[in-house]
């Protein structure tokens, strides 16, 4: 994973970019882009036309995602 550099942090809410998003997660842009079309993944920002991702929400979304069994249910 390449460092995300982001500018203009105001109190943990720094602005990513959705491919800076996708390679901050690991996942590829469709799967972003999917995700947003079904409701679906971390939250996002939509600024006019373009979207952008808060590294708390992506963290918050990665966070949700933890596990400690296979047989856990995902709410």
């Amino acid at each position: 994973m390449s460092e995300v550099t982001v500018s203009g942090n105001e109190m943990g809410s720094a602005c990513m970019t959705l491919p800076q998003a996708a390679d901050y997660l690991g996942m590829a842009i469709a799967t972003l882009n999917r995700w947003r079309c079904h409701g679906e993944g971390p939250m996002y920002l939509k600024i006019g036309r373009s979207i952008r991702y808060r590294k708390s929400d992506l963290d918050e979304f990665l966070n949700s995602c933890e596990r400690k069994s296979t047989s856990e249910v995902h709410m």
